[in-house]
């Protein structure tokens, strides 16, 4: 299990933050709160609103999600995201890309340079 604190986490996720969370509203319309958490269950750790309300706000101004109110039950309202049509097909995109990307770097640190000296 990936160590939810470990400091190299939110470097890398902040950098595919949006590709996770298309990827979670693909599996249906949440609110931040609601995809903080599964991002959080897939051992992500947590995502603060600072990260993720911003990204959000890109993906709705970009149309790869909308937005809309839900009454809040003895409380205040919340926005509830989905990925729309063409949010679906930015993460198929975006799927294959990342496969791409993942080849290239598994072979990048396979090389095995200890070996090589210090220049």
């Amino acid at each position: 299990m990936v160590n939810a604190s470990a400091d190299w986490q939110a470097g890398w996720l902040r950098g595919a933050l949006e590709l996770a969370l298309a990827a979670v509203l693909a599996e249906g319309p949440r609110h931040g709160y609601a995809l903080a958490q599964r991002l959080a269950e897939q051992g992500f750790g947590r995502v603060r609103g600072g990260a993720l309300y911003p990204v959000l706000g890109r993906m709705e101004r970009d149309g790869v999600v909308s937005a809309t109110w839900e009454p809040g039950e003895g409380g205040p309202g919340r926005k509830v995201y989905a990925l729309s049509a063409a949010g679906h097909d930015r993460l198929r995109e975006q799927r294959a890309q990342w496969a791409q990307f993942s080849v290239l770097m598994d072979e990048l640190l396979a090389t095995d340079r200890s070996t090589e000296g210090n220049e």
